[in-house]
């Protein structure tokens, strides 16, 4: 995805987010979108006739599989308000399931001996 750049470097965006959102700020009420809220593309992922250019990119990047919005929205390069009402797009269109955030009792805590021992080895690895 990043290889389409929605920014030119000198002028700014070449498309205006309230020109991708159609000039809504939120996506409809029925769905609650957290920034770590859990995004999955629905079967068939990547496939939607009718849909539109960046609704399409963020169907293939959940393609790599679930994702959190605020991850989506970096690698989209797209503005999370932007993101977000997509993402409530594709939802009623039946294309994501969004699920709210994991509470913190079942993410690894960052003390995690094992946990740190890896972050070592990776950052060596570089």
């Amino acid at each position: 995805m990043r290889d389409e750049h929605w920014y030119e470097d000198e002028t700014g965006a070449l498309v205006r987010p309230y020109t991708v959102t159609r000039g809504r700020t939120r996506p409809s009420d029925r769905h609650h979108i957290d920034l770590m809220s859990q995004v999955t593309g629905l079967p068939p992922v990547g496939t939607a006739p009718g849909l539109d250019h960046v609704g399409a990119c963020l169907l293939v990047l959940l393609h790599r599989g679930p994702r959190p919005v605020v991850e989506l929205a970096a690698d989209a390069d797209l503005p999370l308000t932007v993101v977000r009402v997509l993402l409530g797009d594709l939802a009623e269109a039946g294309l994501v399931r969004i699920d709210p955030p994991r509470p913190a009792s079942t993410v690894v805590p960052a003390t995690d001996p094992e946990l740190l021992r890896e972050i070592v080895e990776r950052l060596r690895e570089i």
